[in-house]
C-alpha cells in the first residue's frame, strides 16, 4: 500500500490527470477568446525575456475576485479573472513572469508532490489535534490530577512512537511545517525570477495591491461582529507564502535605481 501511495506520484507528470486536477481541484478553466487575447501577448513578452518556448505551456483562467495566480504541474499558468481584468499588462507580466519562475525552477512539480505526498501528514496532525484537545478539556473537569494524567499519557505515547516505530509519525506531523517552509523559499525565488526579467517595480505594485487587499479583509472581519483574526506563530509556520513585507525586502536590490 505504501508503493502504491508512492508509485501514485507520477500521475502528476500525466497531462490529462493535469488538467483534471487544475479543472476540479483548482477551479481553472480555459480562456475566452477575449481573455486570450489579452493574455497571449503579455505572456509571449514574458517568454521572450525569459527565452523560453511559450507555447509548452497552457494559459488558464479562475473565475475569482481576488488577485492571484498558480503555476500548476509542470505546465499550467493559471490567473484570476480579477488579476486579468483589473492589473495593468505591466504587472499582470509581472505575475506571469513569477508563476513562470516557478516552473523554471520547478517549484510547481515539486510543490504538488509535496503536498499530495504531506498529505497523510495532515490528517494524521488534524486528527491528533482533535483527540488531545478532546483529552485535555476532559482531563480539566478532573483539576491537577486529570491534567497531570493527560500529561503522562501524551508522553506516554510519545515515547512509545520513538522507541518502537523510530519517530516516524512525529517525521509525519513535521512534514506540514517543512514543505511551508519549502514554499515561502520558493516564492522568493519567483519573485527574483520575475525581477530578473525586468518586471521588479510592476511586482513590487503587485505586491502592494495584495496587501492591501489583504488588510481590508482582515478590517471586514474585525467589523463583522467577531474579533479581528490574530496570526498565530503556528499559523506563521504553515504559512506558504512569505509575509509582504519579506517579499519586499527581497525585491530591494531590484528596485535600486543603476549607478
Amino acid at each position: 500500500m505504501i508503493l502504491a501511495w508512492l508509485a501514485s506520484g507520477a500521475l502528476v507528470f500525466h497531462r490529462p490527470t493535469e488538467s483534471a486536477l487544475a479543472r476540479h481541484l483548482l477551479r481553472l478553466r480555459y480562456p475566452t477568446p477575449q481573455e486570450r487575447a489579452t493574455l497571449e501577448p503579455v505572456w509571449r513578452e514574458v517568454t521572450a525575456r525569459a527565452g523560453v518556448e511559450g507555447r509548452a505551456y497552457e494559459l488558464w483562467v479562475e473565475d475569482s475576485d481576488s488577485l492571484n495566480a498558480v503555476a500548476a504541474a509542470g505546465h499550467i499558468v493559471g490567473v484570476t479573472s480579477f488579476a486579468l481584468n483589473r492589473l495593468p499588462n505591466g504587472e499582470l507580466a509581472a505575475v506571469m513572469a513569477h508563476e513562470l519562475g516557478h516552473h523554471v525552477g520547478g517549484h510547481a512539480w515539486s510543490g504538488l508532490l509535496g503536498h499530495w505526498y504531506a498529505l497523510p501528514g495532515r490528517i494524521a496532525w488534524r486528527l491528533l489535534r482533535a483527540v488531545t484537545g478532546f483529552l485535555f478539556h476532559v482531563s480539566r473537569a478532573f483539576s491537577c490530577i486529570g491534567v497531570a494524567f493527560f500529561g503522562l499519557c501524551v508522553g506516554g505515547i510519545a515515547f512509545a512512537t520513538i522507541s518502537t516505530l523510530y519517530g516516524l509519525p512525529l517525521l509525519l506531523l513535521g512534514m506540514p511545517y517543512a514543505l511551508a517552509a519549502v514554499g515561502r523559499r520558493s516564492e522568493l525565488r519567483a519573485d527574483r525570477h520575475a525581477a530578473a526579467l525586468g518586471f521588479a517595480p510592476m511586482l513590487a505594485a503587485v505586491l502592494e495591491k495584495l496587501h492591501q487587499q489583504e488588510q481590508q479583509r482582515l478590517a471586514a472581519a474585525g467589523q463583522g461582529g467577531g474579533a479581528q483574526p490574530k496570526e498565530t506563530a503556528a499559523s506563521r509556520l504553515l504559512s506558504s507564502h512569505p509575509d509582504y513585507h519579506t517579499r519586499l525586502y527581497h525585491l530591494q536590490e531590484y528596485l535600486q535605481p543603476a549607478r
